[in-house]
């Protein structure tokens, strides 16, 4: 099946188009639709396990916070959202029906081969655009390591930290993420 990209759009116009799409998955940059890549079994297990391992924390510190999978929409900009590989967001957990999650606090992206440059970049700035985010995670299959980029006091961001062992304390959500969750030990 073809599908063919509207030219420029806003992420409400986005929105009402993607759920009308049969097959696919999509973004929306600066008004421009980029379709999404196919996830081979690696990238999709990575995301699993990270929205597992994100659910688990928060369930073991009891914070009023949910984890989602990949396939919510993070609003950017009026011409700009980003579907991000899991999230997570303060209760209550948004309706049904809804496509977007309003109020993120942290996204994570698994980097792939397509995607990497986007995620390091246009990402990066982008998430730092939403006012709630406060951590943004690049999770790396190849290197195994976990890449943090977090708002400081004040809303400036912090230079990144690179994480391959140990936990990362996220706060908010006041939980501890370990990497052997992520990259469990071969």
């Amino acid at each position: 099946m073809n599908v063919v990209l509207p030219t420029r759009m806003t992420v409400d116009e986005f929105l009402t188009w993607a759920v009308r799409q049969e097959q696919g998955r999509f973004e929306l940059f600066d008004g421009r639709v980029i379709m999404q890549q196919p996830q081979n079994w690696g990238h999709a297990e990575l995301c699993v396990r990270i929205y597992n391992a994100l659910a688990a924390a928060i369930q073991r510190s009891g914070a009023p916070f949910y984890a989602a999978p990949v396939g919510m929409t993070v609003r950017i900009t009026k011409k700009s959202a980003f579907e991000p590989d899991a999230l997570v967001a303060p209760l209550p957990k948004p309706a049904r029906m809804d496509l977007e999650i309003p109020n993120p606090v942290l996204v994570v992206e698994v980097l792939s081969p397509s995607t990497k440059k986007r995620d390091r970049t246009d990402k990066l700035a982008g998430y730092f655009k939403v006012p709630t985010i406060a951590h943004y995670l690049l999770v790396d299959p190849e290197t195994s390591q976990i890449v943090w980029h977090r708002r400081a006091a004040g809303g400036a961001t912090q230079p990144p930290v690179v994480v391959r062992e140990g936990s990362l304390a996220l706060d908010p959500p006041g939980i501890e993420l370990a990497v052997a969750e992520i990259f469990p030990p071969a």
